[in-house]
């Protein structure tokens, strides 16, 4: 696995949390998870747009080795794997929640083409 070649310096809990769950597919994939509970890694795939194979897999791992998201693997024949979030991962649900509502105050969006899990938040209030 690949490994960086210097180790990070997270001194702020802010840097720590957007390490996490910043990013652009890191926070989307914890929101799919948060609305379907478990899906399997083709089902994850699908729920994407205009992801590859290759940042899903390394996204979910990293989610995984920060304690985000659990991956759980059966002894079938064929393989069967299923992804969901930890305690620790839906506690971010939130926190993304009141990102989502901030910026969905400030952008404007094309509410007609948002994704299925956006639909979720109540984002459309204005802030003062």
């Amino acid at each position: 696995m690949y490994k960086p070649k210097l180790e990070k310096d997270i001194r702020c809990p802010l840097e720590y949390g957007l390490d996490i769950f910043g990013g652009k597919w890191k926070s989307r994939i914890i929101c799919v998870l948060a609305e379907k509970n478990i899906l399997r890694y083709s089902q994850v795939r699908k729920e994407m747009t205009d992801i590859t194979d290759a940042v899903l897999a390394a996204a979910l791992k990293e989610l995984i080795l920060d304690g985000i998201v659990v991956r759980k693997q059966f002894n079938e024949i064929p393989p069967r794997v299923e992804y969901s979030l930890t305690k620790k991962g839906n506690s971010v649900v939130p926190i993304l929640q009141s990102i989502c509502k901030w910026s969905g105050a400030y952008q404007n969006n094309d509410h007609e083409n948002l994704l299925p899990q956006c639909n979720k938040c109540n984002y459309s209030f204005p802030l003062e």
